[in-house]
């Protein structure tokens, strides 16, 4: 993982191409074979955000029915890896670079089920020294209501 943080914490601001090879390179094969989507990364505050603004990341996982428990409705360990890859890309984002990272709490709640595109929309809270804190809103992409909520810690190694 040393390579993956040199190689994107080289960049002036942590962005899509980033995310992108972050995506290949840092997360396990069968979090790559979700076919997630790095929809857009906001490292730096845009100019209009609200006072409230939080650096973040959006992904998207595309609906398949290998993501389904019962070929049908997505199942929810694959929300939570969805919800976790996005965390880890919006904390890459407010650091301006991936550093090496573990889970130490996620909490989701799930709000419906869904059977098609989810989005993933991951807001970091605080970021410190060794602890970071996150929240993502899980949406149905296709009419934008929510799916599941989540809260996230990470230990930064």
């Amino acid at each position: 993982m040393g390579e993956v943080h040199r190689l994107v914490s080289a960049e002036a601001a942590f962005g899509l191409q980033a995310a992108g090879r972050l995506m290949l390179q840092a997360f396990a094969p069968w979090v790559t074979d979700l076919a997630l989507l790095v929809e857009s990364v906001e490292p730096m505050r845009p100019s209009g955000a609200q006072p409230d603004w939080q650096p973040g990341a959006v992904v998207r996982m595309p609906f398949s029915k290998k993501i389904c428990g019962d070929g049908n409705v997505v199942c929810s360990q694959a929300l939570m890896a969805l919800a976790d890859t996005a965390m880890v890309i919006a904390c890459s984002a407010a650091w301006n670079g991936y550093r090496p990272m573990s889970m130490i709490d996620q909490t989701m709640h799930f709000l419906r089920p869904v059977n098609f595109d989810v989005i993933a929309d991951a807001r970091v809270i605080r970021v410190g020294n060794t602890t970071s804190f996150a929240r993502v809103t899980v949406l149905g992409a296709a009419d934008k209501r929510p799916v599941g909520m989540v809260s996230s810690a990470y230990s930064m190694h």
